[in-house]
């Protein structure tokens, strides 16, 4: 038997953080509500995070896939909400911090690449563009993605009214009108419909506002 020159060490010799089964037990409950694709990739990813008092991927809880996207991305809402933890703070963001954070939760680079083809983005881009064209691949149609951007960036609790400023949707409601070449004059008749409705929410808007049955549609083609 070959003789190893490497020391030997016992348990006592090992220094063991106070903090370390929390740590675990903490990891442990991210995995199960993360549900990650790549378990080692997202647990390099998970811990990086902590090292770096980052936000780590993580979703706030379990989600079971949904059927109403356009195609099987792997691109679930709580993913969705996910990276927007980690990059809204950054604004204006080179393209590569955000492909590095869509690999981290094994998404596919096809679609990374795909929604920086839409919305044209080279180079960098800020990230509430490129949130917007995620939560539309995740949406039937464009009230849908409203809706969906309302309850990721909303400080209501879950299954409240998820409420956000009316400047904050509008400038998503206008970028996306753009994408989707709905005429400016539709727009205003709906920021028209919309306007007693906000001077009463304090500027605020919620979901229901917008997808009220007498609410012009979002979009006229849908």
């Amino acid at each position: 038997m070959p003789i190893t020159q490497d020391p030997y060490y016992c348990h006592q010799q090992i220094p063991i953080p106070p903090s370390f089964p929390d740590i675990l037990k903490q990891f442990t409950k991210a995995a199960i509500r993360t549900q990650p694709k790549d378990v080692l990739k997202w647990s390099h990813a998970y811990f990086k995070a902590l090292a770096n008092s980052e936000p780590p991927p993580v979703k706030d809880r379990l989600e079971v896939p949904i059927s109403t996207q356009k195609c099987d991305t792997g691109l679930t809402p709580g993913l969705l909400k996910v990276l927007n933890n980690q990059l809204a703070a950054l604004k204006i963001m080179p393209l590569t911090v955000i492909e590095e954070k869509w690999k981290e939760l094994s998404l596919p680079v096809e679609r990374f690449q795909e929604l920086c083809r839409i919305g044209n983005f080279v180079g960098s881009c800020e990230w509430k563009y490129f949130l917007a064209l995620a939560a539309s691949d995740l949406s039937a149609n464009l009230a849908d993605t409203l809706k969906l951007i309302c309850e990721l960036l909303t400080a209501d609790p879950e299954g409240g009214a998820a409420r956000i400023s009316f400047e904050q949707w509008l400038e998503f409601y206008r970028y996306l009108g753009h994408m989707d070449e709905i005429p400016e004059q539709h727009i205003n008749h709906v920021l028209a419909y919309l306007t007693f409705d906000i001077a009463n929410q304090d500027g605020m808007i919620m979901p229901r506002n917008f997808m009220h049955p007498e609410c012009p549609k979002l979009n006229p083609r849908d």
